[in-house]
């Protein structure tokens, strides 16, 4: 299981949203291999007054990815050099207002579907 969480300011991404998606979740699918159906994207988005960073310009966007454990770290180093290379292509978003977060949790600790997580029976790898 993988959620994405966006924060950025409202005027910039509001937009762009599917577009961003579409790259994000491209780049899970690739170097993560999750299937095209396992898309779980939300975007908190503020307006201009409630994301305060003075060294970054308004495009400023967090990126929190929220999963099970279980990926190795050359594998979380592979979607961060991945999302950073894709939003610059298709985005232009310059690395300086691109940060990236990766939250892991045990699946004993999701309740999806009616069950916990290390109870369901999944369609895709966790131990990349």
């Amino acid at each position: 299981m993988t959620q994405i969480k966006f924060y950025g300011r409202r005027d910039v991404w509001a937009p762009l949203r599917r577009e961003l998606s579409d790259v994000v979740h491209g780049c899970l699918a690739e170097v993560w291999k999750l299937p095209e159906d396992k898309r779980f994207h939300r975007f908190l988005l503020l307006d201009a007054d409630d994301l305060l960073c003075p060294q970054r310009s308004e495009r400023y966007l967090i990126m929190e990815i929220v999963c099970f454990a279980g990926r190795s770290d050359e594998a979380k180093r592979d979607l961060i050099r991945t999302l950073f290379a894709r939003t610059g292509e298709a985005l232009g978003l310059a690395p300086e207002d691109l940060e990236i977060v990766i939250l892991e949790s045990p699946q004993v600790n999701w309740g999806i579907r009616g069950v916990p997580g290390d109870e369901l029976a999944l369609t895709y790898p966790v131990t990349v």
